[in-house]
């Protein structure tokens, strides 16, 4: 083993610009990544339509463009990244009416939920979260402007895009108009085609709606996503990003009336991540009131009440971490098979970083830092180091060369994440050959020269949204969500004795008593539930 530098004294180094590349769905091949403004980069994710509580599908798009974002941050780029909130809608509606609480009560309180969600695995870029209500002034602009130019017709309170106007119909998802899946029933008889879709909705008998040029009513869906994307990041912006069910027809629309009412492409680079099944079989999700698509049906996708439920408690089990990893695990594009085996093992891998983890904070006890507390480097060029003849330098910079290699080659977390297992061998083989044991002595040059090597490994990860905070923040192992559960459920039910027999003192006492703590009871008619405060 050659003599170690300090960590000090790791020689940065000039590197290139990375060349990233991002498989373009309209194109069908890899691209080089050149945003149309650099250093800005605009990014658009469809978000969750917030009518039900999150399942884990509604965290595959969010993670995985968290990530893209993070990427190209550290890369280089200035990024605004916009997910919607679809916040009007047929499932809003609906549940509405069965619930008897407004729609709007009913979106507040699953956006809540969806935000929480988000919050505990990780996804902290998002720039900004629009809702469909809060923008109806440029939907309806949008809409007139397409019936100004001749690309859309309204009939009797309804509106609707020509899809024969727009001669590059179908050119995301190789469809012909006459595979598009419009309204049926009375909608069907005022088009002038099949294909052709709703802009604006006739809602006279509603009591959501809002006035516009053509009556009373309520914008369709593709529209929506169009004019938030709008108003936000132009008229052409660099990706846009969702899962392949959304391609046709959501996508196909918002491409179509997009570049018709701007004369100029909506998006460069249109990303599409690939479906979660339930086992071999079967997409984790919502099952939708609109027709399932072509790739809906292929994917064999299941509704909620066959397995996709709220995702809380599966945080509580599993923990955030363990949920960011698994989706991560597998290249964006690729399905991702979800069980509680896949779920396992992804925690059974994390346990050998936690493990290293705490195993390298006992060996620099003396240095003053600890895995977390490492100053690793946030910028791609600020992180590139000449490893001078070190050895164990020389296999950690091979190292990241391969990540960012993977990362470069359209983000391909699940290859990424591959090289940094391979680093966890490498530094406890190191630490075993230079018996390096707990409080070992803060100039010794081997322990020096870990610390340099683990920082770089610290920077990769960041990339990835992993390992920014300590294990026991993250929710812990899996028995000990389940022990924490199980405890608190116990008094729950010592909680609802009390109160049975009268003795509300007891009952409020444990419900504060818990808040004290961090856990907040919440009473619902179907009974109490709990989740960290």
């Amino acid at each position: 083993m050659s003599t170690a530098p300090a960590a000090a004294e790791v020689t940065p180094v000039m590197t290139k610009k990375p060349e990233i590349r991002v498989y373009n769905t309209l194109s069908k091949t890899k691209e080089p990544f050149a945003p149309l403004h650099p250093p800005k980069v605009g990014i658009y994710l469809c978000g969750p339509t917030v009518y039900a509580e999150s399942h884990i599908g509604h965290m595959v798009g969010p993670v995985i463009f968290d990530t893209v974002k993070r990427y190209l941050r550290y890369s280089g780029y200035d990024v605004t990244w916009v997910v919607n909130i679809t916040d009007v809608d047929d499932k809003l509606i609906n549940k509405s009416k069965e619930r008897g609480i407004p729609m709007s009560q009913i979106a507040t309180e699953m956006t809540a939920d969806y935000l929480a969600n988000l919050k505990e695995l990780g996804v902290n870029q998002i720039d900004y979260l629009p809702r469909a209500t809060d923008h109806m002034p440029q939907i309806i602009a949008f809409i007139q402007t397409l019936v100004e130019k001749g690309h859309a017709y309204a009939v009797d309170g309804d509106v609707f895009f020509d899809v024969s106007k727009d001669p590059g119909y179908g050119q995301l998802s190789n469809r012909s108009p006459e595979d598009q899946q419009g309204e049926g029933g009375g909608a069907a008889s005022k088009k002038r085609s099949p294909g052709d879709f709703a802009l604006w909705k006739n809602a006279k008998d509603s009591d959501i709606s809002w006035d516009s040029p053509w009556g009373k009513g309520r914008p369709g869906w593709h529209i929506e996503c169009s004019a938030m994307s709008h108003e936000i990041l132009g008229d052409t912006f660099d990706i846009h990003g969702g899962g392949l069910d959304l391609m046709f027809p959501h996508h196909e629309n918002e491409r179509a009336q997009s570049s018709c009412c701007h004369n100029a492409p909506m998006v460069k680079y249109w990303m599409h991540n690939g479906l979660m099944r339930a086992g071999e079989k079967g997409k984790v999700g919502g099952k939708s009131d609109r027709q399932e698509s072509a790739e809906e049906a292929a994917s064999g996708k299941i509704s909620r009440s066959k397995g996709a439920g709220g995702l809380a408690d599966l945080i509580r089990k599993h923990s955030g971490e363990r949920i960011r990893f698994f989706l991560l695990r597998t290249h964006y594009r690729s399905t991702i098979v979800y069980g509680e085996d896949g779920l396992a093992e992804a925690g059974t891998s994390l346990e050998a970083f936690y493990r290293f983890f705490d195993r390298f904070d006992e060996i620099v006890a003396n240095t003053g830092v600890t895995f977390y507390t490492l100053d690793a480097a946030t910028k791609r060029e600020d992180g590139a180091f000449d490893p001078a003849g070190n050895e164990l330098l020389e296999s950690i910079h091979a190292i990241r060369e391969k990540f960012l290699a993977a990362m470069d080659d359209d983000f391909n977390t699940g290859s990424a994440i591959s090289h940094l297992f391979e680093s966890i061998k490498i530094f406890n083989r190191f630490a075993d050959a230079q018996s390096l044991s707990p409080g070992a002595p803060a100039e010794n040059e081997h322990v020096q020269s870990l610390i340099a090597a683990v920082k770089v490994i610290r920077e990769l990860a960041g990339t990835l949204g992993l390992f920014q905070k300590p294990v026991a923040s993250s929710g812990g192992n899996e028995e000990d969500a389940e022990l924490l559960d199980q405890v608190v459920h116990l008094l729950i039910n010592l909680r609802k004795e009390a109160r049975e027999n009268k003795d509300y003192a007891m009952g409020d006492a444990i419900r504060d008593r818990l808040s004290s703590l961090g856990i907040s009871l919440l009473d619902k008619k179907e009974g109490t539930s709990w989740e960290r405060s």
